[in-house]
């Protein structure tokens, strides 16, 4: 008892300095180019960056972590161990999300882990109410089946079936086009199944090595940020490369944490975007982020990712 106590207090300690770290470290400031950037409409920040000229791969997409989890679980219950976000599918697209992570069991419904939550019909449904509101922004939708569960039956169909007309079909060639060349096409539906085939090139889906990650399971706000700056630097710039790669601004609850619940744990790590982004010109590897996801999405991690794609478009990063 008295070495699970020990081993406990140590354990504080060291998040405790973690933290610190990340706090002495934003003294250095969280300038770069396109920070003082505000978008007047969330809601169509990409039109407002002019589509004829912003391309795929100059864009910094606000992603949201297990996207679908606002009402995941039991409330009070089970909910705080695995709602990552509190906003509704569109809700967050209001907000300016435009990566979504969707996690599906066989039955189509979402989960996280063990937890349900609604069918994916939501998910869609909400999805297509946004697009039908807008008109030039572009989504990625990542739709995978949860580790531990089996692949939805014909699951590739369904979605072709409803978002068809939405649809930008798998070609390497999209990364260097304007959003006005895909128009009115607007979804990147990238599929990635557990034991089904792999969307094929020329397929309206995408499969899944065009949307890559380290994940780095963590709770430690200071090892997950410098992992995510070294996983980084090993990709080529945006212009150079075929796929999309995906940084998680996050930490996990872990086994020995005495914190489990999602909130309090990721809360560490949430107010660094800005200067994540800033140490990426420091390191100069600013030229390869392009994907910034968080849990609990808000207006300013929006801003912060709009910026820097601000300032691409004007020539400025």
């Amino acid at each position: 008892m008295g070495s699970q106590v020990s081993k406990q207090m140590e354990r504080r300690k060291t998040i405790h300095t973690e933290k610190k770290v990340l706090s002495d470290l934003k003294t250095s400031g969280e300038e770069y180019p396109g920070s003082e950037y505000r978008p007047q409409d969330r809601k169509n920040w990409m039109s407002g960056l002019n589509p004829e000229k912003l391309r795929i791969n100059q864009i910094v997409w606000p992603g949201t972590h297990d996207s679908a989890t606002d009402k995941i679980g039991i409330p009070l219950v089970t909910r705080p161990f695995a709602q990552c976000q509190s906003l509704s599918i569109y809700r967050q697209l209001v907000l300016g999300t435009r990566v979504l992570d969707i996690r599906v069991q066989e039955n189509r419904q979402i989960c996280h882990g063990i937890l349900v939550t609604y069918s994916v019909d939501v998910v869609l449904n909400d999805v297509k109410k946004f697009l039908s509101e807008t008109q030039s922004e572009v989504i990625i939708l990542e739709i995978r089946t949860e580790y531990g569960h089996e692949d939805p039956p014909e699951f590739d169909k369904y979605l072709e079936e409803q978002l068809g007309e939405f649809l930008i079909p798998q070609d390497e060639g999209v990364f260097g086009k304007s959003i006005a060349e895909l128009l009115p096409k607007r979804v990147i539906c990238v599929w990635k199944p557990r034991k089904s085939a792999q969307p094929k090139a020329g397929s309206p889906l995408w499969s899944a090595g065009f949307l890559k990650d380290n994940w780095v399971n963590t709770d430690l706000p200071s090892t997950k940020f410098d992992a995510n700056l070294k996983h980084l630097s090993e990709h080529p710039a945006v212009t150079s490369r075929k796929y999309f790669y995906r940084v998680e601004n996050t930490v996990t609850p872990v086994a020995d944490n005495p914190v489990l619940c999602v909130k309090p744990v990721t809360r560490r790590i949430h107010g660094y975007a800005r200067l994540f982004i800033a140490q990426c010109f420091a390191k100069g590897i600013a030229d390869k982020l392009q994907v910034l996801s968080t849990d609990f999405i808000e207006e300013d991690f929006v801003d912060a990712c709009a910026g820097l794609t601000h300032a691409r478009v004007e020539g400025k990063a």
